[in-house]
């Protein structure tokens, strides 16, 4: 799944020079515009996003069938969700800034014109150096609901399974949390939670598991992004 080059097509969205969206079916809001992504996002269609069991999972794709092409292979992030995309079994829709850079120097504008690409690519592993996992609390989490997005993994980059161990109680207890949409995971049990919370992540593809103690703070608040000192190794 890391080697081999599949077929698929492209288009793109937003702006000539954006990220595609802000975070758009993942969830990672206005992140897609800033470092470590620096736009080089898309959305994927079906099969790519996979009901956003595909998010933050990275590929390399080149185009060749087109004068304006460069053939030199970029990197990018799946970070939203393009539902329509069904002409072919695989299909990115780049951000612009993606898009562009498939181009010759002095190119992006045209490839940009030249409508749907067919292009090359091939699932790799997400790198993000010097750079540790970040939680987002959901805007809507409170003492009795949690909710997160996870930014940033390397290796696999998607997740199958998150949990959450709080403080007090039985301390080594692990709840699984709920896959919500996108990239966000929510937990509700019923009663009152306590941080400050260590999280438990398990990739999709391979079923590598990391753990990032106590990086959810005891006065944490909704809407603000907490980091880590983790990340998976690639």
């Amino acid at each position: 799944m890391f080697r081999q080059w599949l077929q698929g097509g492209a288009t793109w969205y937003g702006s000539p020079s954006g990220g595609g969206s802000d975070g758009g079916a993942c969830g990672f809001n206005y992140a897609v515009e800033n470092p470590p992504f620096y736009k080089m996002v898309s959305a994927g269609g079906p099969s790519l996003y996979n009901n956003g069991n595909g998010c933050g999972a990275c590929y390399r794709v080149k185009c060749t069938d087109n004068q304006a092409c460069s053939r030199r292979p970029v990197t990018i992030t799946i970070t939203d969700e393009c539902p329509g995309c069904v002409a072919e079994p695989f299909h990115f829709d780049l951000s612009g800034t993606a898009f562009g850079a498939l181009a010759k120097p002095g190119q992006a504008d045209n490839l940009r014109n030249a409508g749907v690409l067919q292009l090359l690519f091939r699932r790799v592993k997400c790198k993000y150096p010097g750079v540790t996992i970040a939680f987002h609390v959901d805007a809507g989490s409170n003492p009795f609901y949690f909710a997160m997005v996870s930014e940033y993994e390397d290796g696999d980059g998607d997740l199958g399974a998150v949990e959450l161990k709080q403080s007090g109680g039985d301390r080594e207890l692990w709840h699984p949390m709920q896959h919500s949409w996108g990239a966000t995971w929510m937990l509700n049990l019923g009663s009152q939670l306590q941080p400050p919370f260590s999280i438990r992540l398990t990739t999709l593809t391979l079923h590598h598991t990391l753990v990032a103690h106590n990086v959810i703070p005891f006065n944490c608040q909704p809407g603000q992004t907490y980091r880590s000192w983790v990340n998976f190794k690639t």
